[in-house]
C-alpha cells in the first residue's frame, strides 16, 4: 500500500488530504485545503496563501489519478464545493448529508450535493458501511462527534486495508477522547494511524488515548497532525508519548516527518512571519 500525505498542517495548510494506492484502487481522503481566517488577529500570510495554492494543485493532481474520493465531513478543509469537477467520473463516498449531522454541516452538505450533481460516476453515503474493491476493503465508522461533543457536528473515520497492511485515517476526532472514536481505531488494529490531534487552544490532554493506541494495536507509524500542529509547542506537550513510542519501537511523527520534510507550521508562526517581513 502506498500512502502519501498531500496537504497537512505540518506542511503549511489546514488539511488532512491523503492519497492511498493499493493494487486494486486509488483513493483520496478529504480532497480539500483551507487556511485559518484569523490567527493572532492577523489574516493568512502570503506564504500560507501560496502554499494553499500549491496544495490545491496537488490535490487536483492526485484526485485525477484516483478512482474513489472520500469526504468524511463538510468542513471546508475536508471538502471543496467550489471545485466539483474533481469528482468527475469518480466514486464518491460521502458522510451522510442528513443523518447524525449538525445544522451547519447539513446546509453545507445539501449545497455540496447540489453542485456535484451527476458529476460523479456514483455517490454512496458511507456512515458505518464497508466497500470492497478486489482485495481492498474500505470500512467507515459510524458517525462520531467532531471532538468531545457534537457542537461541531459529526465525522466518519476511515479504515483501508489491502489484506496485508491497514491504515486508519481518523478525520476530525480531535484526539479521540470519546470511546466511540477510540474504539474504532482499537478494533481495526491498524499498521498506520493518521490521527488529528486536539485543538491546543484550549489544550486537551489526549496522551492517555494515544498511549493506549500505541500499546494495544500493531501500529508502527503513528502520524499526529492537523489541529495539533497549530501549536509551536506540540513536541513539548507530547514529550511523554515520544518516549513511550521510542521504547515500543514505534514511530510517532507528523506528516512532514513521514515525507522526510521539515515542519512548516505557517499558521502557528503567522505572527513571526509578519514581524520578520518574510
Amino acid at each position: 500500500m502506498k500512502i502519501i500525505p498531500i496537504a497537512f498542517d505540518s506542511l503549511g495548510t489546514r488539511s488532512m488530504a491523503t492519497f492511498v494506492e493499493t493494487d486494486d484502487i486509488k483513493i483520496v481522503i478529504d480532497p480539500s485545503v483551507a487556511l485559518g481566517k484569523e490567527r493572532y488577529g492577523l489574516p493568512p500570510h502570503p506564504m500560507e496563501i501560496e502554499r494553499e495554492s500549491l496544495h490545491w494543485a496537488a490535490i487536483r493532481q492526485y484526485s485525477q489519478l484516483a478512482d474513489v474520493l472520500i469526504v468524511t465531513h463538510y468542513h471546508y478543509d475536508h471538502h471543496n464545493p467550489s471545485q466539483p469537477d474533481i469528482f468527475r467520473d469518480k466514486i464518491a463516498l460521502l458522510k451522510h448529508p442528513k443523518e447524525n449531522i449538525n445544522k451547519s454541516q447539513q446546509g453545507r452538505a445539501a449545497y455540496f450535493l447540489d453542485v456535484i450533481g451527476s458529476i460523479p460516476d456514483k455517490i454512496e453515503y458511507s456512515d458505518g458501511r464497508e466497500f470492497e474493491f478486489g482485495n481492498t476493503r474500505i470500512k467507515f465508522s459510524q458517525a462520531v462527534p467532531h471532538g468531545n461533543n457534537d457542537r461541531l457536528g459529526f465525522v466518519t473515520e476511515v479504515s483501508i486495508t489491502d489484506g496485508n497492511y491497514k491504515l486508519v485515517h481518523t478525520s476530525d476526532i480531535e484526539g479521540g477522547n470519546l470511546d466511540c472514536q477510540r474504539d474504532f481505531i482499537l478494533r481495526q488494529d491498524p499498521d498506520m494511524v493518521i490521527f488529528d490531534g486536539p485543538m491546543t487552544y484550549p489544550y486537551q490532554n489526549v496522551i492517555p488515548n494515544i498511549v493506549q493506541i500505541l500499546k494495544e494495536t500493531r501500529v508502527t507509524d503513528f502520524i499526529i497532525d492537523h489541529h495539533y500542529l497549530r501549536n509551536l509547542k506540540w513536541r513539548e506537550k507530547m514529550a511523554e508519548v515520544f518516549d513511550i513510542a521510542d521504547r515500543l519501537g514505534k514511530r510517532f511523527i507528523c506528516a512532514a516527518q513521514f515525507l522526510g520534510r521539515q515542519e512548516e507550521l505557517f499558521e502557528a508562526r503567522r505572527k513571526q512571519l509578519y514581524s520578520s517581513g518574510t
